[in-house]
């Protein structure tokens, strides 16, 4: 396929990404799943171009971005508190999976050498980041299990990798030492941690020095590759790079960005992740042709392969469970011991971790850079793509129901500070600030409407926290006459633009004035605007 070729059928993706996504949410389904399913439907039809990619080029293509993405919009101080749960499932559930899977697949399928079970273990084990924030971003869960997901879905896919690469060695070596395999896992967790704490650190100051939002924007996206691309470089974990570095420039962008660039930064990262996100799902359903094709074709298949597919799918599901319910265990006995470690998240917030496992990008690409000579690569292709498909389809697109069902609820102790007091004391500082600056050095006041808008505003946020709900029942008609105001406005100047009595300059400034000013009220009045 030539770059015309290459190109249009890039532009033919991402029309079908836009056609399925806004079906998927009209017709209230997860889009992952959609996606996935019109992928999988569009490569078969006559005529089709077949699309394939190198696995090495999406890891590093797909996966640095989501990542950063993903860390830097981490509660970091969640992921800190809860980090030893999340190491729990990064580490414990996936090799865990791991065994259980290379000990089903070696007993349906004895000829299959045990490095190649392992690998397939490896390939399967990891629940991906992409998947997973498909799917939570669309449902409401209590902060500790968010927390746990959030962390487990950044860091798992290092463990899956390294316990694949190793699989991969042993069956083509013929040999493996687990001691190594350890030491090695903590050099490149480690290791990879150090590079993304740099990494992450050189981006802050990159941004202190520049000036120009744009520069700004791109260098934050430039963080992602280069911090994965660098750990890989010194032969450690680019995964966990790119995380580190992704947690170190969220923490500290609050302080160095300014908010125009944040505002222009989340506009562009809202609508790079939704495309990659979006490209990586379809890209998936795309290669099930080509896989399908290397096995012998749909019947030889389901003939030969549908039995232990699904035993390797039941044995995935059941791992999961075991081990979510084998921890509650764990820290309901060491409670009654009196070690009190951790709380246990209880049977329904239990229920709704064991049933979160979605499969991905990294489990096809896995899979895909197998070699060619590999004991069993083809039962373990069909495996791992039937794993993605099921798990996003039926867990991902059951998710919603079972959180209506089991209403999980939000055990952990309440913030110190609410969200209306936090209000209340940002008001006050700021009133405070004005009321020092208002007046020039004989004493006389010289800004005084400003300081009746700053002390009206803290009036009116000391009466939000001391009663949320009635409050917001009576400002909803000040925000509603503030947005009329607006609309009336951006009409007026749209008719002036149209009449040819303005430039566009004064359009484009004076419309960019007004949609902050939107913003800005639709975030106070509560609205779900999501700059992200």
């Amino acid at each position: 396929m030539d770059g015309v070729a290459t190109f249009e059928t890039v532009l033919l993706l991402l029309a079908a990404v836009v056609a399925l996504h806004a079906l998927a949410l009209k017709l209230r389904l997860p889009p992952s799943a959609a996606l996935l399913v019109g992928g999988g439907g569009l490569a078969f039809i006559p005529g089709i171009p077949q699309v394939s990619f190198d696995p090495e080029l999406a890891l590093v293509l797909f996966l640095p971005p989501l990542l950063f993405e993903g860390a830097y919009y981490t509660a970091f101080g969640r992921f800190r508190r809860h980090l030893p749960g999340i190491i729990g499932l990064a580490v414990g559930a996936v090799v865990f999976t791991t065994v259980i899977v290379a000990e089903v697949a070696h007993m349906l399928l004895p000829e299959l050498p045990w490095a190649a079970c392992f690998a397939l273990g490896a390939i399967v084990s990891p629940p991906d980041a992409v998947s997973a924030r498909a799917v939570l971003q669309h449902v409401t869960l209590p902060r500790r299990l968010q927390a746990l997901l959030e962390g487990e879905s950044l860091l798992n896919d290092a463990t899956g990798l390294t316990l694949f690469r190793f699989a991969v060695a042993a069956a083509v070596s013929g040999t493996f030492s687990g001691g190594a395999a350890v030491g090695s896992f903590a050099m490149l967790a480690f290791g990879g941690a150090a590079v993304g704490w740099v990494v992450g650190r050189l981006g802050v100051f990159a941004v202190k020095l520049l000036r120009d939002q744009t520069l700004i924007v791109t260098t934050t996206l430039l963080l992602a590759w280069t911090a994965y691309l660098a750990g890989e470089a010194l032969h450690v974990s680019g995964v966990i790079a790119t995380v580190a570095a992704g947690l170190v420039f969220g923490w500290h962008q609050h302080v160095v960005m300014p908010a125009r660039v944040r505002i222009q930064g989340s506009a562009v990262w809202r609508t790079a992740v939704f495309a990659l996100e979006a490209l990586v799902f379809i890209l998936i359903g795309f290669q099930l042709r080509a896989i399908v094709d290397r096995a012998g074709g749909l019947q030889e298949v389901v003939s030969t392969m549908s039995g232990p597919v699904l035993c390797v799918l039941a044995a995935i599901l059941v791992a999961r469970f075991l081990w979510v319910f084998g921890s509650e265990g764990v820290l309901t006995a060491l409670r009654k011991l009196g070690l009190k470690v951790a709380r246990p998240l209880g049977p329904a917030q239990a229920t709704v971790m064991a049933w979160t496992g979605m499969r991905g990008v990294v489990t096809l690409a896995a899979a895909l850079t197998l070699p060619a000579a590999f004991p069993g690569r083809d039962f373990l292709q069909i495996t791992a793509f039937a794993a993605i498909l099921v798990t996003v389809i039926l867990q991902g697109g059951t998710l919603g129901l079972l959180i209506r069902l089991v209403k999980p609820r939000d055990t952990d102790p309440p913030p110190q500070v609410s969200l209306p007091e936090a209000e209340a004391a940002v008001a006050h500082a700021k009133l405070a600030a004005a009321e020092a600056r208002a007046y020039d050095a004989d004493g006389q006041l010289i800004h005084p409407q400003l300081l009746d808008q700053l002390r009206g505003r803290a009036r009116a946020t000391d009466r939000y926290a001391a009663e949320p709900d009635g409050f917001m029942d009576g400002i909803q008609s000040h925000f509603e006459v503030l947005l009329a105001a607006i609309a009336a406005g951006r009409a007026e100047l749209i008719r002036l633009h149209r009449e040819g009595r303005i430039e566009d300059e004064v359009l484009h400034d004076l419309e960019r004035d007004l949609d902050l000013e939107e913003v800005g009220i639709l975030f106070q009045r509560g609205a779900q605007v999501d700059l992200r």
